[in-house]
This record gives C-alpha cells, structure tokens and sequence, in this order.
C-alpha cells in the first residue's frame, strides 16, 4: 500500500510540471535568438539527457542505503571506532 502511494505521488507530481528550464543563461540566450520552437526543443533535449545520469545516481545510492545498514546487536560507535581492548 505505502509503495503504490508513493508511485502516485510521485507520478501526480509529474503530471503537475508545467515548464522545466533546464538552460543556463547563455544557453537561453542563444536559444532565444533561434525561436521559440528550436529553444522549446533545446530545453527538452537538455532535461531528456539528464534523465540517465540521476537515474544512475538514484540506483546507486539506494543500493547504497540498502547494503549500509548495521545489523541488530551492532554498536554504530565501534563500528566506526574500532574498540581498544
């Protein structure tokens, strides 16, 4: 139940987006020049290209957070520490 809320969430937050800038202002600028057509595509190219990478980086750091968890018993400060017996 708490996944499917969270896929709706995220997918009506989605939906919600009216107009992402992904240009920096010089990118704007030069694309503004070209038309309004050119720089819409422009900017759409920029945010399809940015998908990959935070996909990637979203993936590896979840596996990050699910790997890093300490077992039950473990004390957090040894395990960083180290203990001097």
């Amino acid at each position: 139940m708490k996944r499917t809320l969270t896929i709706l969430l995220i997918v009506m937050s989605l939906g919600f987006i009216q107009d992402i800038k992904a240009q920096c202002s010089i990118c704007t600028k030069t694309a503004q020049q070209l038309g309004h057509k050119p720089a819409k595509e422009l900017n759409n190219g920029i945010i399809y290209l940015m998908i990959a990478p935070i996909a990637i980086i979203g993936f590896v750091g979840y596996r990050w957070y699910k790997s890093g968890g300490l077992e039950p018993g473990q004390d957090q400060s040894n395990e960083t520490h180290g203990t001097s017996s």
